[in-house]
C-alpha cells in the first residue's frame, strides 16, 4: 500500500518459460492429440495448393527473367509478386508441416516464425498487388504502354515493399503479443495480442479499399474511353484492347474479395473478442485466402499471349517430346531486339516478303498485346 492509501497495480506476469499448449489451453483453442478427419482434409487440401502455387509462381519468375520483352516496370513488380506468392507457398507448406497434433511440440520462438512467415507472405502480396494497381492507374492515365520509371526506383519499391512485409512479420515476435497478458490473447493465434490482429486486418482492408478506388476509377476511365472509340472504327484494335482490360480488372477485384474478404472479417470478429464462431471456420478460410497467391499468376500472367508463349517454350524445354512437336506447330519466342529487327527489314525491303504488310501490323499487335497486364 503506497502512503497516500492508494494499493499500488499489480505487475504483469509474463509466461516466457510457458509452452504453446499453455496458451492454447488458456485462449480456449484446443490441440488435439490425434489426427482428426478434419485435420487430413486442410493437411492434404494445402499441401495440393502449395505445390500448385510453387510451381506457377516459379514458372513465371523464369518467363519474366528469360524473355527481354518483359524487362519494364509493371512486369518486374508482377515479378515480384510472384516471388511473394511463392514466398507464400513456402511458408504455409511449412504451416502444414508444423501443424494439428504437431503444433504442441513447438517452442515459443517455432511458433512465432511459423506466423511470421505467414503475416510476412501474405502482406508482401498485399502490398504489392496496390503498388501494381498505383501503377497501372499512373500508366492508363498518362496514356502510356510502360510506366517511366527507371529500374533503379523499380528495385527500390520493391526492396520496401518486402522492408514493410518482414518488419509486419517481427511485430508480434519483438513485442506486440499477449505472453505478459492472457486477457489479450486472441483463439486464433494464442500467443497474439487482438489489438495486433485488428491492427493487421484492419491495415490489409486499408489497403484493399485503396486498391478498389484505384481499379474503379481506372473501369471508369476505360469505359468512357471505349464509348467514345466505338464511333471509330480504325481504333477497333484499341477498343478491343481497352475492353480486355476492364475484364481483367474485374477478375482481379472478384478474386481478392472473395479470398480475403472471409478471413479479414474472421480476424476482426477474434479481435472483437468474438473467438466461439472463428475457430470453426479459420482454417478453411486461411486456405481459401491462399488460393490467391494462386490466382494472381493466372490473373496477371496467363492473359498475356507473350506470356504463354513463353510458358510454352519452358515446358517444350523440360518436355524433349512436347519440345519437338512444339517446333512444328510454330511457338515463337523472340525478344524486342528480334522483334524490331524483323519488322525494320520489311520495312526497308518490303518485295522479299510478299505478307509485308501484314507482318508489320502483326509484329505492331504483339508489342500493344505484351503490355496488356
Amino acid at each position: 500500500m503506497s502512503l497516500m492509501g492508494v494499493t499500488a497495480a499489480p505487475k504483469p506476469v509474463c509466461y516466457t518459460n510457458a509452452t504453446v499448449k499453455f496458451f492454447y489451453e488458456s485462449s480456449g483453442k484446443n490441440i488435439s492429440d490425434t489426427w482428426r478427419t478434419q485435420d487430413y482434409i486442410v493437411v492434404g487440401l494445402g499441401l495440393t495448393v502449395c505445390v500448385f502455387i510453387i510451381l506457377a509462381n516459379i514458372l513465371v519468375i523464369t518467363a519474366i527473367f528469360i524473355n527481354r520483352r518483359f524487362h519494364y516496370p509493371i512486369y518486374f513488380l508482377l515479378g515480384n509478386l510472384a516471388a511473394a506468392d511463392l514466398f507464400a507457398g513456402i511458408a504455409y507448406l511449412h504451416l502444414m508441416f508444423h501443424t494439428g497434433p504437431w503444433t504442441q511440440r513447438l517452442t515459443r520462438y517455432q511458433w512465432f516464425l511459423r506466423q511470421g512467415l505467414i503475416d510476412t507472405s501474405l502482406t508482401a502480396s498485399v502490398i504489392n498487388l496496390m503498388a501494381i494497381a498505383l501503377e497501372r492507374h499512373q500508366t492508363i492515365f498518362t496514356m502510356q504502354l510502360h510506366s517511366k520509371m527507371t529500374n533503379r526506383r523499380v528495385f527500390l519499391l520493391i526492396l520496401s515493399i518486402w522492408l514493410v512485409a518482414t518488419l509486419m512479420g517481427l511485430v508480434p515476435t519483438l513485442g506486440w503479443n499477449c505472453v505478459c497478458n492472457l486477457a489479450r490473447c486472441s483463439k486464433m493465434a494464442p500467443l497474439y495480442s487482438r489489438d495486433y490482429l485488428v491492427f493487421w486486418a484492419v491495415l490489409n482492408l486499408v489497403s484493399f479499399t485503396i486498391m478498389v478506388v484505384v481499379y474503379t476509377r481506372i473501369f471508369i476511365y476505360v469505359r468512357h474511353k471505349s464509348q467514345r472509340m466505338s464511333q471509330h472504327t480504325t481504333q477497333s484494335r484499341h477498343k478491343e484492347t481497352v475492353e480486355s482490360l476492364m475484364r481483367t480488372v474485374f477478375v482481379i477485384l472478384s478474386c481478392f474479395v472473395i479470398c480475403w474478404t472471409p478471413g479479414l472479417v474472421l480476424l476482426l470478429l477474434d479481435g472483437v473478442n468474438c473467438g466461439i464462431i472463428v475457430l470453426k471456420f479459420e482454417k478453411y478460410f486461411l486456405v481459401l485466402a491462399e488460393f490467391n497467391s494462386l490466382m494472381n499468376p493466372i490473373i496477371y500472367s496467363y492473359r498475356d499471349q507473350d506470356m504463354r508463349r513463353t510458358f510454352k517454350r519452358i515446358l517444350c524445354c523440360l518436355c524433349p517430346r512436347a519440345g519437338h512437336k512444339g517446333q512444328h506447330a510454330g511457338v515463337r519466342f523472340n525478344t524486342l531486339d528480334q522483334e524490331a529487327h524483323k519488322m525494320t527489314c520489311i520495312e526497308e525491303d518490303p518485295n522479299r516478303h510478299p505478307n509485308g504488310t501484314h507482318l508489320v501490323l502483326q509484329g505492331a499487335n504483339d508489342l500493344q498485346n505484351s503490355s496488356v497486364s
